[in-house]
């Protein structure tokens, strides 16, 4: 950890950027949304260097205690840093990622940069070439800062279990950020750089954002490609966006979305610009809430929080009824056969090289019979369309994101394995149940954004989850804007210590 420290102080040092007086100090720099950011280097109220430098070191002072990065590239960012200074001053201007620090998930392939997946078994790997959201993030002028911890493979809900160490949450470091892609958000709790990705199969993006307090956006299946990211599961695999707002998450999903030929998951259909989609009206909006189920059991501060959320809605849109969602197939009964398919070879040659509790599960999911995982993936198909009638009669869906705050580490560790693993067995249960069933909308197929609505008693953030129907992020980008415009939840910051 200390030589890592002393690479990324020399970096800094090194990369000063010349004698130009900086607009800030450069520890309120972090602070700074996506957005705001980039209004500051289109202004040239700071440099794209000035912005790497402050976030490498807050990586320096905070990541020891967070854990949130695997691998900080602080040379190659600052390199990168330089370039897009230089584009800028030759009159280039790529779009509001110019020059903005981000991270990724270490699951989704750099070219030249170890990716993980948080695995022993992966932990030299280092691809050929970028992950498609990668490259498209490149041409979009991101610096990037390095790649974030995270459950591995992406098997689970907490980023305990993770062969570099557990995620901790910023706002209480003896309890897990949440999974899948619990570095990405820790990462932004801590304001360690302006925007990130994650992955989605059961939840992943949307769990780990709600635990943090930051917003976690999950697009449409298809809308984004999944080619050069490690899978869990094919079926259900979705790349999105975490950010500090809503319109941090919209401009960063506008980067990504795209259809990609190489990728057979996703589809040809027009890609919107999101950040005009935060500026419609919402006062005509149908809202649904599918209280059976996913209303059910909530911690009691997540349900007084919930009735305060609905009720500033209510006042934002048209209306809001109940609703009935179809029931959705078992997750587990897609993700155990997938992943298992992807691993088998190395759970066979190398089992050793895996944490013991991701083996474990693994190994289990292998006895999901092929007429189970067939008649599952079958289910899904069907439920994908028929989720679209709900959409006749409400524009979007609001949901609990999680139903109880996040447990502490150590219990994580102790816990035998991913929510859901254990319960691949035939039938077609219900939504709702563990963690909200958050894997419901993975197998809907439909976008997701989880929004700080509230904090527990004990500080500990809570998520409201706002969905819509196939393709139409834009009217859930546009209540979960204004939303957050008619709330401060998402202005508060953990109160951070050093290790």
């Amino acid at each position: 950890m200390n030589s890592r420290r002393d690479f990324i102080a020399a970096a800094v040092a090194a990369a000063a950027w010349g004698s130009r007086p900086a607009m800030g100090e450069a520890q309120d720099l972090p602070s700074l949304t996506l957005k705001k950011a980039s209004q500051l280097l289109r202004t040239k109220g700071t440099s794209s260097v000035e912005l790497t430098q402050a976030c490498l070191r807050r990586i320096e002072k905070y990541n020891p205690s967070v854990n949130a990065f695997i691998t900080v590239t602080a040379e190659s960012a600052l390199a990168l840093a330089r370039q897009m200074e230089a584009e800028q001053r030759s009159g280039k201007w790529r779009g509001p990622l110019h020059g903005i620090p981000i991270a990724l998930k270490d699951n989704i392939d750099t070219a030249g940069v170890r990716t993980t997946a948080a695995s022993e078994l992966f932990k030299d790997r280092i691809p050929a070439q970028d992950a498609e959201v990668v490259r498209r993030l490149k041409n979009a002028g991101a610096v990037f800062l390095g790649k974030l911890n995270m459950h591995e493979f992406a098997y689970g809900a907490t980023s305990a279990v993770t062969y570099f160490g557990p995620v901790h949450n910023p706002w209480a470091l003896d309890r897990i950020s949440g999974g899948s892609s619990g570095g990405s958000a820790a990462a932004m709790a801590a304001e360690l750089c302006f925007g990130t990705l994650g992955t989605d199969t059961g939840g992943s993006i949307r769990i780990p954002s709600s635990d943090c307090g930051v917003v976690g956006l999950m697009p449409t299946y298809g809308r984004v490609s999944n080619r050069g990211v490690i899978p869990m599961a094919w079926t259900l695999d979705h790349v999105g966006p975490i950010c500090k707002t809503v319109e941090d998450a919209a401009l960063m999903l506008g980067a990504i979305a795209a259809y990609d030929e190489l990728d057979p998951t996703t589809v040809d259909t027009p890609v919107p610009d999101y950040t005009r989609a935060l500026k419609m009206q919402t006062a005509k909006l149908r809202v649904g809430l599918p209280r059976a189920s996913f209303y059910e059991g909530l911690d009691p501060e997540f349900a007084k929080a919930m009735d305060t959320a609905i009720e500033v809605i209510r006042k934002l849109t048209a209306s809001v009824e109940d609703v009935q969602l179809p029931s959705a197939v078992n997750a587990a009964t897609i993700w155990g056969p997938e992943t298992y398919a992807y691993h088998a070879k190395w759970l066979k040659d190398s089992p050793e090289k895996y944490q013991a509790a991701t083996r474990t599960q693994m190994i289990r999911t292998n006895n999901i019979g092929p007429d189970v995982y067939a008649e599952a993936r079958r289910q899904v198909d069907l439920v994908r369309r028929e989720i679209k009638q709900v959409f006749k009669n409400v524009d979007v869906l609001i949901t609990p994101t999680l139903k109880t705050p996040p447990g502490t580490i150590a219990a994580a560790l102790n816990a035998p394995g991913p929510p859901g693993a254990n319960l691949a067995t035939k039938g077609t249960p219900p939504p709702g149940g563990g963690l909200n069933t958050v894997g419901a909308f993975d197998v809907y197929g439909l976008p997701a954004i989880t929004v700080p609505c509230g904090f527990t008693s004990a500080g500990l953030p809570i998520g409201l989850q706002i969905s819509a129907a196939p393709f139409a992020e834009s009217p859930m980008l546009a209540l979960a804007y204004a939303y957050e415009q008619a709330t401060d939840w998402h202005t508060r910051r953990p109160p951070l210590k050093t290790s």
